[in-house]
């Protein structure tokens, strides 16, 4: 099996592909787990990122039930640690209509699975979300290369797939043709330039900015909005974001990472006086639709994991469970 992309979708399905027997190559552009895995946050978050019933829902939910099992299993079969807890999430009301938009959305939210709870943040209203947690993406695309290679499968880095044959069982890349029994999709927002039926994919860049605190300042996840702050083992506290469709420019923008400080200084007043010590973005790989694409092309021996948007990180456990299951049940 080719998979072509070697963020943490690509290389999550490439990992319990293996695991189910098979032989599994892995291609990408840029050196593995350089894009958006590299600059995702890691917030586990379906709290703060569905409201309502919804495939995308049910996959969020799904998926945050088995982070502690992947990186359990990742961990123990790698000898990687991964920084990842349990920290759950104060979402925060800076008004009462807000206020009231969060209450009446938790009640939603509540008949899907995702539970909280009424709570202050300081002199504000807010709710807690238990459930919620957060990971470093970057130990985890760490281990799953080495759980990879450790597998056999073959990772070729700056070596982009090019064409796909029709039939799925054979791709071409910059340096020659390989033939498989079919191939996962998993290129993130280019996924859509290797065959022109799939859905329209594209980048939505996002700011991050990081601080470097004491270990232990933020235990949840404090969020208000579009705003967001959590804690990394290390100390680093990363804050965003913003949502930017510029196409693949890869600039960092003095203007939008002064914004993202201010409002992160609201969430914690002490950030105010900090300056940050990282700046960087990230291509969220957006999608034509609603939801991510995880299926099998009829006919095909394709399967696509492609355009998770702001979900990647949280999604990669449950769309590598699918992907292995279609792809070995013929599905």
């Amino acid at each position: 099996m080719i998979v072509a992309g070697a963020g943490i979708i690509g290389l999550s399905c490439a990992w319990r592909l293996a695991q189910k027997g098979l032989r599994v190559t892995v291609f990408d552009a840029r050196e593995a787990a350089q894009e958006a895995s590299w600059a995702g946050a890691g917030m586990l978050a379906p709290g703060g990122e569905v409201d309502s019933g919804s495939r995308l829902a049910e996959l969020c939910v799904r998926s945050l039930g088995q982070y502690g099992e992947f990186v359990r299993e990742l961990t123990e079969e790698t000898g990687c640690e991964i920084d990842y807890r349990r920290s759950g999430a104060v979402e925060v009301a800076f008004t009462e209509a807000d206020a009231a938009s969060l209450s009446r959305r938790a009640h939603r939210q509540a008949g899907i699975g995702i539970p909280s709870e009424a709570c202050r943040h300081g002199e504000w209203a807010a709710r807690f979300y238990p459930d919620d947690a957060v990971v470093n993406p970057r130990d985890v695309t760490h281990a799953l290369l080495v759980a990879c290679r450790r597998r056999g499968v073959g990772i070729h880095e700056n070596e982009p797939v090019i064409s796909i044959a029709e039939s799925g069982k054979a791709v071409r890349t910059a340096r020659g043709e390989f033939v498989d029994d079919g191939i996962v999709i998993a290129a993130g927002a280019w996924s859509s330039d290797l065959i022109p039926q799939l859905p329209r994919t594209f980048p939505v860049r996002g700011h991050l900015i990081g601080f470097q605190m004491e270990p232990g300042m933020i235990d949840p996840i404090l969020r208000s909005g579009d705003t967001y702050l959590l804690q990394r083992r290390s100390g680093i506290v990363v804050a965003g974001s913003s949502t930017e469709k510029v196409g693949f420019d890869r600039k960092v923008d003095d203007a939008v990472v002064r914004d993202i400080h201010r409002r992160a200084a609201r969430l914690s007043t002490v950030l105010g006086s900090v300056q940050p010590s990282e700046e960087w973005i990230g291509f969220r790989p957006g999608i034509d639709g609603a939801e991510p694409s995880i299926s099998r092309l009829p006919g095909r021996a394709i399967w696509t994991a492609f355009g998770h948007y702001r979900n990647g990180i949280l999604l990669a456990p449950e769309t590598a469970r699918m992907i292995a299951v279609l792809a070995t049940s013929g599905a």
